[in-house]
């Protein structure tokens, strides 16, 4: 991957880790892992966040549960057909980590991204009157890939964002933040599943370069 495509997408979360290793797939003979990674907002609430890692980084076959780590890398989306349709899968794609002693004195989670509006921006206001705005960020990856990030946005954010067309390119800071929700599987079944997205805390506008 060139520099380029590393700087787009720069993902840092640090928190204690929950599950064990769940093998996902294996490409060129290395096999890749999922594990959740809990990590504490500034208030009292805890995001579950899912890393992708290789089994080159780690010992997958060890029980790590209940260790701080900390993992570099990046956000990443891949589409998985259920139920005839799509369904975004989100995870932080894991480059470089470490394991901690304890979290003192640690940003646990921190995300910027560098990418292009590609659905029409929905602004609405909640029912206490916050400003909300909902954006699909496009985020070119190497080998003509990109990974489809839902971000939300708050206050004067959300009122810029509301105002941006699909196409435009920006920049953002933020964190990545889980939510539960009831997927009506039939008319008798619910299932209660986690969707992730990027919490904006600053964002930015780009002027397009020509190539």
């Amino acid at each position: 991957m060139t520099e380029k495509g590393i700087n787009n997408n720069q993902v840092e979360v640090a928190g204690e880790i929950i599950s064990t290793f769940e093998y996902s797939h294996e490409i060129f003979g290395e096999g890749f892992y999922m594990v959740k990674l809990l990590v504490n907002r500034l208030s009292e609430a805890t995001d579950e966040i899912p890393l992708m890692i290789s089994e080159r980084l780690i010992d997958v076959t060890k029980d790590c549960r209940g260790k701080y780590l900390r993992a570099f890398g990046q956000f990443r989306s891949y589409n998985k057909h259920e139920e005839n349709h799509n369904h975004l899968i989100l995870s932080v794609f894991v480059r470089d980590l470490e394991f901690l002693d304890s979290m003192e004195d640690v940003k646990p989670n921190q995300i910027q991204l560098d990418g292009f509006i590609c659905k029409q921006p929905v602004y609405r206001m909640t029912p206490l009157g916050r400003e909300i705005c909902d954006i699909l960020l496009a985020v070119n990856r190497s080998y003509g890939k990109s990974d489809y990030i839902p971000c939300i946005c708050w206050g004067r954010n959300a009122r810029f964002a509301g105002s941006l067309e699909i196409g435009a390119r920006i920049e953002l800071v933020g964190r990545i933040q889980s939510r539960e929700y009831q997927k009506r599987i039939s008319e008798f079944e619910v299932v209660k599943r986690t969707a992730y997205e990027v919490s904006v805390n600053k964002l930015e506008m780009k002027v397009l370069e020509e190539e």
